[in-house]
C-alpha cells in the first residue's frame, strides 16, 4: 500500500439508542499516508471522533477492517487494543486529563513508564520533550492545576509523544483555549509534524484546520471532499485560507 500507515476496509459503527440503530460511520474507506497532518472536520454529528477512535483503537468498529500497515487491528482484544495504543499512538484530547496529584514532569513519565522500564532513559526523553514543546523547566514541578491551560496542554503533547508512537491522535486540542494560547499548541502540532510525525486531528476551527496538509469532510457517515494542501507555510496563508474555506463553502460548511 505504499507509505500507508492506516487504512480502513468499509469500516461502519453504529449505535443503538433506545432500540434504534443510528448507523455513524458507513462504508468509510480511508488510507492515511506516514507523515501527514490529516485534519477531520465536519457539522456536528457527522462521526468526527467517532471515526478518530475507532480508528485509534479506542473504540472497536461494527463492521469492516483497520489496518496498521498490514496488521488488522479488528480481530484483537480489548487488552491486545491497549497495548497497540501505548507502543504505536499518542492522544491529545479537549480535555487535557493530566493527573493532578502528579507533577507535569511526572505525567509524562508515567506514559512512558507503561511501555519502558527504563526511568533513567524515560525520564531524559521526558526532559526533552518538555523543552521541544516549550514548556519552561520551572513548570516541570509544579502540578497540574499550578499552570495555565496552554502549558498543561503542551505537556499533554509531551506525554503522547513519549514512547515515540507512530502516529499521534488529536481531538478539538485547542477547543477549551483562547486565542492567543491556541496559536502557541497548534505551533507545537505544527513543529512536531514537521519533525516527521503523522497525526490525525479532529477540529471545528479553520485556524485549526489550516495546519494540516490533508482535510476530509464528513457528511453523516461518510467522506464527502478531501482536499490536500501543501505543508504549511506562514508566508502562504492567505491562499492556504482561501483555498481552505472554499473547500468547506463546496462542502456546505
Amino acid at each position: 500500500m505504499g507509505n500507508s500507515i492506516l487504512r480502513t476496509d468499509k469500516l461502519c459503527k453504529s449505535f443503538s439508542s433506545s432500540g434504534v440503530q443510528q448507523h455513524v460511520l458507513k462504508n468509510l474507506d480511508l488510507e492515511i499516508q506516514a507523515g501527514d497532518f490529516t485534519v477531520i472536520m465536519g457539522s456536528s454529528g457527522s462521526g468526527k471522533s467517532t471515526l478518530l477512535y475507532t480508528l485509534s483503537g479506542m473504540d472497536k468498529p461494527t463492521m469492516g477492517d483497520i489496518y496498521f500497515g498490514e496488521r488488522s487491528l479488528s480481530g484483537l482484544s480489548n487488552d491486545q487494543l491497549a497495548v497497540f495504543r501505548r507502543q504505536h499512538c499518542g492522544f491529545v484530547f479537549q480535555q487535557i486529563h493530566l493527573l493532578d496529584n502528579m507533577s507535569v514532569l511526572d505525567n509524562v513519565l508515567a506514559g512512558g513508564l507503561l511501555v519502558s522500564k527504563n526511568k533513567r532513559s524515560v525520564a531524559a526523553e521526558a526532559r526533552k520533550l518538555l523543552a521541544q514543546v516549550g514548556l519552561p523547566a520551572t513548570a516541570w514541578g509544579k502540578f497540574p492545576s499550578q499552570i495555565s491551560g496552554g502549558e498543561a496542554q503542551r505537556a499533554a503533547i509531551a506525554r503522547a509523544l513519549i514512547n515515540r508512537p507512530q502516529i499521534v491522535f488529536a481531538d478539538e486540542p485547542t477547543g477549551a483555549l483562547n486565542s492567543a494560547t491556541s496559536t502557541l499548541v497548534l505551533d507545537v502540532l505544527t513543529e512536531v509534524h514537521q519533525s516527521g510525525q503523522s497525526l490525525i486531528m479532529v477540529t471545528h476551527d479553520i485556524k485549526s484546520a489550516l495546519r494540516g496538509n490533508r482535510v476530509i469532510y464528513l457528511c453523516d457517515g461518510i467522506i464527502c471532499g478531501d482536499l490536500r494542501l501543501e505543508p504549511y507555510a506562514t508566508d502562504e496563508l492567505t491562499a492556504r485560507n482561501e483555498k481552505l474555506k472554499a473547500f468547506l463553502s463546496e462542502m456546505g460548511w
